[in-house]
Order: C-alpha cells, then structure tokens, then sequence
C-alpha cells in the first residue's frame, strides 16, 4: 500500500519525464500546509532559473500580518512573482509541472495568475 506522499510522487514522474522529453522549461509547483512555492527550471533540468514563495520575507509583508501563505489569494500573489521573475530570466514559455497535485485551489490559482501575466503554457 503506497502512503499519500508515495502516491502524489508516482503521479509526478510520468509527468516530469514527458516534460524532460519536450526540453522546455518546467514551471514546478510544490505546496505544504502553510507556503506554496514556484520554480522554473531550466529545459535540461540543472538549473532553477526564478523561484518565488510565501516564505519570502517581501510576501510575507505583502500578504498582510497574518502572513497566511496557505490559501488561494497567496498562490495567486506567487504566480504573478514568478511570471515576472521568469520574464525577468528571459524566460516565455513553459511547461506547467503540478508535482502531483491535483489542478484546483490553489494550485490552479497560482497556473491562472501566472498565465495573466504573460506566462504561455
């Protein structure tokens, strides 16, 4: 019997290795009770090119004194960061890597805002 983490990470391989196979860069996505944290990462994989999270000290303020990273409205803040970081890196197209997570919430929340502002996938 495979445990939740076990079983989220084998959904997230097959999805890496179609990623890998495309060879652009991946948008990845991980989430824990309290952050939600993006990365893109270069086509060959070796190198993380932007990355934003609720545990930056800059969001943390943004988000209000609560500082709640852990619900939809935080995911969206992220997803706008890592659009401009990314477009920052030279980076316009990539590959949404959702790590086994299913598409709602606030991984979806994180997906729209990073396509509203400019981020193609």
């Amino acid at each position: 019997m495979l445990t939740k983490k076990e079983q989220r990470l084998r959904r997230a391989r097959q999805t890496r290795i179609r990623i890998a196979q495309q060879g652009v860069a991946r948008l990845t996505v991980s989430r824990t009770n309290l952050h939600i944290y993006a990365s893109v990462i270069s086509g060959c994989g070796t190198k993380v090119l932007a990355s934003a999270s609720t545990a930056e000290a800059e969001v943390r303020t943004a988000l209000g004194a609560a500082g709640k990273g852990g619900n939809a409205a935080a995911a969206t803040v992220i997803g706008k960061r890592i659009a401009e970081k990314a477009k920052a890196a030279g980076v316009e197209k990539v590959a949404f890597d959702r790590a086994g997570f299913a598409y709602h919430g606030r991984v979806k929340a994180l997906a729209e805002a990073a396509r509203e502002a400019g981020l193609q996938f």
